[in-house]
């Protein structure tokens, strides 16, 4: 599953895009961070590795509801010729 792991202070939310086991704890041993989100800049800047999340996807991978809808917001870069 990929979504997302808090890090930061209290009330200073920070988050890290993890691909981890689904049944794992939200903050548990995560197999590879692949991106982060921080909600406290205006706007909220996201940071992915699209290549390693298009790997995990094939994997059979899947997103949460919240970071679906980020990876939405920021669509991979295309090469243009």
């Amino acid at each position: 599953m990929i979504r997302l792991a808090r890090v930061g202070a209290r009330k200073q939310p920070y988050y890290r895009i993890v691909v981890i086991e689904k049944d794992r704890a939200r903050n548990g041993r995560s197999i590879e961070v692949v991106g982060t989100y921080n909600p406290r800049t205006n706007p909220a800047s996201i940071t992915l590795k699209h290549d390693r999340v298009d790997y995990w996807k094939s994997k059979g991978a899947q997103y949460s509801d919240r970071v679906a809808k980020l990876v939405a917001q920021h669509p991979a870069p295309t090469a243009a010729a």
